[in-house]
This record gives structure tokens, C-alpha cells and sequence, in this order.
């Protein structure tokens, strides 16, 4: 087996994810398994079996287990044709072995859904139907031809032809239920996986952003007294220099300059957040800011904030990347479906903050109620407002996995009954999403010590 070798079943799609270390243990489990159930039934059942064909079959087993572990390293990953293959031998080869000693009337013989059920976890489902259709017509095969298991006094052991039907039934019942079982259940899990690193590469992309801004609004801190200092002592020498017009001249270029920078400094220590003074905000300021990208994008964006008449402070939130991301993508989700106004209101009191994004789009698709949050969720017809548009489900799954992270709990509607008319609709018709925390959750400070901050952490 060689990697240059075309592939027999499906695509490169599950490339190296099967040692070949662990489909030989299994093997050698059942060779060990069959020579034990041959010995069992000649020698203590008295069963006439043509063993000298079952020890071929069983040795080819063998001799290709020993070639492998020579020639391959065990630490060896198989490409998804190798890995096809190998299941491939081992469904022919339990088949051969079936046929020798009975067929269906064989007690083993449903030990040929095991080669498909491993494909079906971790290879393709093109690989896996081809095993699974080359599995069943074994199993067919087994049904209408095999040599019968006779005793020593010549009784031949054979169920009723009705149990071998449902026998049959049964094996080819359990392929494809079981088949599709796996490659379902691993099919999520592997999108799980892939959604979570995608969740985990933006929060670090969102962190790298944060502590890049962190450094900015240091230097700019940092270099805010000098540049002063420098304009100051410019300012000074532009009106002791009015008899010099040379010298004069170049003072007022480096005012001019100094003044230049300090402006650059600060637009770009705008996105500082790890000083400790910026790290905690006012609830608006950080929604505000979360919402920045997509302000100016062709649609209205509405912001509302109002608290419970008993709870006059404004919540302080923290900028956490988890939060800010999190509802960026919320607000983006909303932007892109929206007809052309976007509403992000915030409301607050003693027990919660609920944030709720709102927009006049289609809202969400009815039949995908229970899934939205998930990853990879392809349909999209319904909320579809751009041809260009191919969204999979991941915005809003990295939102709802970043946010929850920070201790909220997220709900998914729709702002009227998608089937009234037009000119019924209210005006925020769309698509609601609402994000609560306890008020007392991590992210919000509003009982924080006003005592001095300290010195900033120094950013690694």
C-alpha cells in the first residue's frame, strides 16, 4: 500500500486519521477470535469443518498482519484508500470464512457489520457505502449458497428457512443502520471540532487585536509627556525666534510635527484596552464599540439602553474579547439580514442584563428553530438577502459559544408570524436574539473597588 496508489473508495477528504497500528490489533483480535471458534467447534462440538481451506483463509490473514507490521512503522497513519482497503480484505475474508463453516446458520456471522461500522466512523461516506454494498451482497451471498456444518454422526445443523430470512434481514438491517448511525454521530462530532477551533482561532485573534491595542495606548501614554514637553519648548522657541525667520521656520515645523504625532498616537490608542482605566466601561460604550464595524455598513443601527427605574447606575462591563466578539458577530448576523434597520437595545436591573439585537429582516427559518446555534448549518434560503452570501452556521455558533462563556444565556426568535402579509408586519419584524447575565456575573463590575489601579500588566 503506498500513498501514489489511486484511491479505490471516495476521496482524500479523511486522510490520515486511522493508525495502521489500530486496525492491526484488531485484526490480530479477530484471527485469534476465529482460530478459537474453529478449535471450539471441531473438537469439542464434533463439527466436520474443511479446515485445511479455513487455515488458508485464516493464514492469508495472518501473513498480511505480519507484512504490515514489517514493512510499516506502527506509529503509520493510513490514507483513506489504505484504510478502505484494509476493510475491505477483512469483509472478504470474514466472508470467505462464513462461507466455510455455514453461512448464516454461522452464530458469527453479524461480525461482518464490524469492518463497515469502522468505516462508517472514520472514513467517508462514499467509502462507506461502497463497503456497506459489497458487505450486503456477502451477506446475501452467504444466504443462498455455503457449505452446511455437519456433526460427526452426519446431522446437519441448519435454522429454518424463515430465521434465515430474518437472520439475513436482521445483518443487513444492522449495516445500514449502524453505518449510518456512526458516520452521523461522528460526522458531528468532527463539525463540533472544527466549529470550536474556528471559535477558538477568532477569540485569539480578538485577544491578539486587544493586547496589540494595549500596547498602542501604553506607548501613547507613555510618549504623551515627552511630546508635550517637545511642543512646549517649540511653542517657546517659535516666539523667541521672531528676528531668526530660518530658525523660526523649523520651529514651527517640529510643533507642527510634534502635534502630528500626538494626533496619530491617539487615533491609534483608541483600540487600547489593557490599560487598566479602559479595561472596564460604561454598558453602552462597549456595546457601541462592538457594534462600530458594521455602523456604516448600509443599514440603520439603532441603539437603545434604558434600566429599571430602581437601578439608576448604568452597569459597567468589562472588555472581554468573548463578550465583544461575541456580540459583534450577533450584530453582523442581524446587518446582513436586515431589510434596513438593525435595533440593539440593552435593559438592566438588580437581578439581569438582557441584551436584545433585533433587525426588520426575514427572520429566522422555521424549520431550523431547533438548530440555530449549531454549526454548519447550511440552509439558509429563507434569511438568504445576498446571492454571494454562504454562511454555515459559524457566526452564530462562535457568538452563543463565546458568550456563554461569560456566563449568558442566549434565545433565538422571530418578531411576527412569518406568514402575514407585508404591509402586517410590525416594524421590528425580524430575526430577535437576547443575551441575559445575572447581574452579578463576572463580566459586569458594577460593585468594583474604586481603590487605585496600580501599575498596568505588562503585555507578553
Amino acid at each position: 500500500m503506498t500513498d501514489t496508489q489511486p484511491a479505490l473508495f471516495g476521496s482524500h477528504t479523511h486522510n490520515n486519521w486511522i493508525r495502521l497500528r489500530t486496525l492491526i490489533m484488531l485484526r490480530w483480535l479477530a484471527i485469534a477470535g476465529q482460530v478459537a471458534a474453529v478449535i471450539a467447534a471441531a473438537w469439542f462440538y464434533q463439527i466436520q469443518l474443511k479446515i485445511g481451506y479455513i487455515s488458508i483463509v485464516i493464514g492469508v490473514s495472518v501473513i498480511v498482519n505480519l507484512v504490515s507490521m514489517s514493512v510499516y512503522p506502527n506509529v503509520r497513519r493510513l490514507t483513506e484508500s489504505q484504510a478502505a482497503r484494509m476493510l475491505l480484505f477483512d469483509t472478504v475474508q470474514l466472508t470467505m470464512l462464513l462461507w466455510l463453516t455455514g453461512g448464516l446458520n454461522n452464530p458469527f456471522a453479524f461480525l461482518i457489520v464490524a469492518p463497515v461500522t469502522i468505516s462508517a466512523a472514520a472514513l467517508s461516506l462514499r467509502s462507506t457505502i461502497a463497503l456497506a454494498g459489497i458487505a450486503a451482497s456477502g451477506v446475501t451471498l452467504l444466504a443462498l449458497t455455503h457449505l452446511s456444518l455437519v456433526t460427526a454422526d452426519g446431522t446437519v445443523l441448519a435454522i429454518p428457512a424463515v430465521l434465515a430470512f430474518g437472520f439475513w434481514a436482521g445483518i443487513i438491517t444492522g449495516i445500514l443502520f449502524l453505518g449510518l448511525y456512526a458516520h452521523r454521530v461522528t460526522s458531528e462530532q468532527h463539525s463540533m471540532s472544527e466549529a470550536l477551533l474556528a471559535t477558538q482561532m477568532a477569540l485569539s485573534r480578538e485577544q491578539k487585536l486587544t493586547d496589540l491595542g494595549g500596547v498602542i495606548a501604553a506607548a501613547a501614554h507613555e510618549l504623551g509627556t515627552p511630546l508635550a514637553t517637545i511642543k512646549l519648548v517649540s511653542s517657546e522657541l517659535v516666539e523667541e525666534l521672531e528676528d531668526q525667520p530660518d530658525l523660526r521656520d523649523d520651529a514651527i515645523l517640529i510643533r507642527e510635527q510634534v502635534g502630528r504625532c500626538h494626533d496619530i498616537m491617539r487615533s491609534m490608542g483608541r483600540a487600547g484596552k489593557s490599560d487598566k482605566h479602559l479595561q472596564v466601561a460604561a454598558l453602552q460604550t462597549v456595546i457601541e464599540e462592538a457594534a462600530e464595524p458594521h455602523v456604516s455598513r448600509g443599514k440603520e443601527v439603532h441603539f437603545d439602553f434604558e434600566g429599571d427605574r430602581k437601578t439608576l447606575l448604568q452597569p459597567e462591563a468589562r472588555r472581554m474579547p468573548e463578550f465583544i466578539h461575541g456580540l459583534r458577530n450577533l450584530i453582523q448576523n442581524a446587518v446582513d439580514f436586515a431589510q434596513g434597520n438593525v435595533w440593539v437595545e440593552a435593559r438592566w436591573n438588580n437581578d439581569k442584563v438582557l441584551i436584545r439585537v433585533i433587525d426588520d429582516g426575514p427572520g429566522f427559518p422555521l424549520d431550523m428553530a431547533g438548530r440555530i446555534g449549531d454549526p454548519f448549518v447550511r440552509r439558509r434560503s429563507s434569511r438568504k438577502r445576498r446571492p454571494e452570501y454562504q454562511g454555515m452556521g459559524l457566526g452564530l455558533f462562535i457568538a452563543k459559544t463565546l458568550l456563554e462563556r461569560t456566563g449568558a444565556e442566549l434565545s433565538f426568535n422571530n418578531g411576527a408570524d412569518p406568514y402575514l402579509l407585508r404591509n402586517e408586519l410590525p416594524e421590528k419584524c425580524g430575526a430577535i436574539v437576547e443575551v441575559t447575565w445575572p447581574s452579578g456575573a463576572e463580566l459586569f463590575s458594577q460593585n468594583a473597588s474604586r481603590d487605585a489601579l496600580g501599575e498596568n500588566d505588562q503585555i507578553t
